[in-house]
């Protein structure tokens, strides 16, 4: 069967890159709603580009409502999901290539929006399908893909899925890397606060704003702090130690010395990567010589849970630990303070031990006795046992295929299948490719996305057949 499916795939390097080009040549990030078109006529245009697809390789599709697609192998029960997305991140800036929706080959590479994620992968996968229709195999149950339009924007069109359709026994989603992933962490990403009268003593902090997105390690933060001057703030910044890490400008106003701290961002599942300038801005401020009123408190108490450099949240209580999913990782991410309150946000990862006890109740308790709201619940991690049979079955496939060794991988973001019973992320990207996605020049190896279908192949036969 191996020699079968290697070389039914010969050859067809032409035929992946045309009808994945098909797919990126349309722009098919959120936009606003429209009748059939819940997540606007970008994604609409996708999903149609993607069912006449099918339909022209003889998998006629069905559009359910804008919300999915679906393509069915067969009329049996359904063994098998292969879930993923045709919607995409915004272009950005940055291109060098290529742009964004005009995809270009070049040593072997596709560029452009979504040749990663996800098109390219789904591409993949429905030419899997079509080699399992054209190579005559039986099979016994069906496979059904789902084509989602919304993805990168809230995962509103598989939960309106989920909650009309069944889930099946097995789900796998090409919209990650390979070889598994079996576990990903949980998230609490609580949001606390609290309130003040006005006042105006001197000098205080006025203002703090940290990151723009509770998911990713704040580049900047700003504060206003009136009272004191430049040169003040200015001798205080080597006592930090950050020169290397993080860079403060200093600039009088009128309603005081404006500071813009600047660090590298990273994403909020990896604040290790980064350099985090909300808590480096923080710790500066909570070092000044402030008034003593409501504002200076909270941004030393502030100083004190989140220290800069932590990334455990060790200084909160929250630190903890296992042999499968590791630590919990934390970064301070929102932060919004003005004269008569604050609110603030934290994004954790947490792993498999973490629970309401040790996570969530440490966090109000050591909170409240600041006098601090806080409000949030945990969204629990996700977890396919290693040992499993579906997860032994994808591990010989990839293992046949990509000529490596499989492994079972623990990550702390959150794929299309978090919460789906029995679901994994599958692929496409190969251990060690850096496709860019998300970013600009993002791409594709196009033989390790041939690879990739004909692994695929591999399950769907070793699952419904």
């Amino acid at each position: 069967m191996q020699q079968r499916i290697n070389d039914y795939f010969a050859g067809r390097e032409d035929q992946l890159i045309e009808a994945v080009s098909r797919l990126v040549r349309i722009d098919s990030t959120l936009g606003e709603a429209q009748p059939g078109m819940p997540f606007g006529p970008g994604p609409a245009a996708a999903l149609e580009e993607m069912l006449k697809l099918s339909a022209e390789l003889g998998l006629p599709g069905e559009n359910l409502e804008g919300y999915v697609g679906t393509v069915d192998l067969n009329d049996r029960e359904t063994a098998l999901h292969i879930l993923g997305h045709l919607d995409v991140v915004d272009p950005g800036e940055g291109w060098t290539v290529t742009t964004a929706f005009e995809p270009k080959l070049v040593d072997g590479l596709l560029y452009g929006r979504g040749t990663d994620d996800d098109k390219g992968p789904m591409v993949a996968a429905l030419l899997a399908m079509k080699a399992v229709k054209d190579l005559g195999i039986p099979l016994r149950k069906n496979v059904r893909m789902i084509l989602g339009t919304d993805e990168e924007t809230g995962f509103r069109d598989i939960t309106w899925y989920y909650d009309r359709h069944p889930y099946a026994p097995y789900t796998i989603s090409p919209d990650a890397d390979f070889p598994i992933i079996n576990i990903e962490k949980g998230h609490y990403q609580p949001t606390f606060s609290a309130s003040w009268d006005q006042t105006s003593v001197l000098p205080r902090v006025t203002s703090l704003t940290g990151g723009p997105r509770l998911n990713m390690v704040p580049p900047k933060a700003n504060a206003v702090v009136a009272g004191l001057s430049a040169g003040e703030i200015q001798a205080v910044i080597p006592t930090l130690g950050l020169e290397e890490a993080i860079s403060f400008t200093l600039t009088q106003t009128e309603a005081g010395v404006h500071i813009l701290a600047a660090g590298q961002g990273a994403h909020g599942s990896t604040p290790q990567e980064g350099h985090n300038a909300q808590t480096a801005l923080v710790a500066l401020l909570a070092a000044l010589p402030l008034a003593d009123c409501p504002s200076t408190q909270a941004i030393r108490t502030l100083r004190d849970l989140f220290p800069h450099g932590d990334f455990t949240g060790e200084a909160l209580g929250l630190a903890q630990s296992d042999e499968l999913s590791g630590h919990l990782s934390l970064a301070f991410t929102r932060i919004d303070l003005t004269d008569t309150g604050f609110e603030g946000r934290f994004d954790s990862r947490t792993p498999l031990c973490a629970n309401d006890e040790n996570t969530k109740q440490v966090t109000e308790a050591v909170m409240g006795r600041f006098g601090w709201t806080v409000t949030g619940e945990i969204d629990p991690p996700h977890h396919v046992p290693a040992d499993s049979p579906f997860i032994q079955t994808l591990a010989k496939c990839y293992e046949m295929y990509s000529g490596r060794k499989s492994e079972c991988l623990c990550i702390g973001g959150g794929t299309y299948v978090h919460g789906i019973p029995g679901g994994v992320a599958f692929g496409a990207s190969m251990p060690g490719f850096v496709s860019n996605l998300h970013g600009p020049d993002e791409k594709v190896n196009v033989a390790d996305l041939l690879t990739a279908a004909k692994i695929y192949t591999q399950v769907i036969i070793e699952l419904c057949s």
